[in-house]
């Protein structure tokens, strides 16, 4: 099983990403959770997401999850005991299958290995 979530929230990047909210998930996880984008604004996140090749791809227009479940006015501070509650109402064995279904496999290096071998220069031709 897996060791840690690694999720990709920034502190007031979007209305529910506050502190009380990352609180909440931090509670709900029995895993430790990473965060390495918590402190970057979207212009950083952005050129981030361009050096390792997956900005393109994160600018498609598509339904995700926050067009398809959010409200237009997300919680800014949520209680547990709300969250419990909505939590015990879903399916999380159907949702997980239907999200893994869904899933691509994608090779992302730290630091970024160079696509092809830089190019040699002949001097003195």
């Amino acid at each position: 099983g897996a060791e840690a979530l690694v999720t990709g929230e920034s502190l007031g990047q979007v209305a529910s990403q506050t502190l009380p909210n990352l609180a909440v998930i931090e509670a709900a996880v029995p895993l430790p959770v990473l965060r390495p984008l918590i402190g970057m604004d979207k212009g950083e996140i952005s050129a981030e997401a361009a050096r390792l090749g997956t900005f393109e791809t994160s600018v498609i227009p598509d339904q995700d999850c926050c067009q398809l479940f959010v409200p237009p006015h997300p919680a800014t501070r949520a209680h547990p005991e709300d969250v419990a509650a909505a939590e015990s109402r879903l399916d999380v064995p159907a949702l997980v299958a239907l999200g893994v279904a869904g899933t691509e496999r994608v090779r992302l290096c730290w630091p970024a290995e160079p696509a092809e071998p830089p190019a040699r220069s002949v001097v003195g031709r």
